[in-house]
């Protein structure tokens, strides 16, 4: 087993159209306006932008993103990253009931020199970290679609 390789999935489940969904998460350079672990987001171009997060745990990722797929009618988002993370995410948007389920999915390798070197004591950790990150971009997300 590759102690340095996480593969995250997150279900949300918001309480508004796909179409509204779909739309704030396409709008990458807006996250940190309702998902404080965003800390900046920095356009490149149409496509690539350098992204800085940070959790509950006192270091930051930071890692360009790349556009790879994006497809309103599937509701498809997903990106290449490079940096301290390499690997892919990717948002697929479906309806639920009356509102969307947004299903995220990550596969990633870590270079940071600082998790690569605590990668087997600190994995329990590290996935609590990105849980805690996940459960607060939910919460941030529903809170922004409503007041739009």
């Amino acid at each position: 087993m590759d102690w340095t390789r996480y593969r995250f999935r997150s279900r949300w489940t918001l309480p508004a159209s796909p179409v509204a969904v779909y739309t704030a998460l396409e709008r990458a350079e807006d996250y940190p306006r309702w998902w404080r672990q965003v800390r900046e987001v920095n356009r490149i171009d149409a496509t690539t932008g350098v992204i800085t997060i940070r959790s509950f745990l006192p270091y930051d990722l930071t890692f360009t993103a790349r556009e790879v797929r994006r497809d309103p009618a599937a509701g498809i988002l997903e990106i290449a990253m490079t940096g301290d993370l390499d690997g892919w995410a990717r948002w697929t948007i479906t309806a639920d009931g009356a509102g969307s389920l947004a299903r995220y999915e990550q596969l990633v390798e870590v270079n940071k020199p600082l998790l690569r070197r605590f990668a087997v004591p600190g994995r329990p950790v590290f996935r609590a970290n990105h849980w805690l990150m996940m459960r607060s971009g939910r919460r941030g997300l529903a809170g922004h679609l409503q007041a739009v």
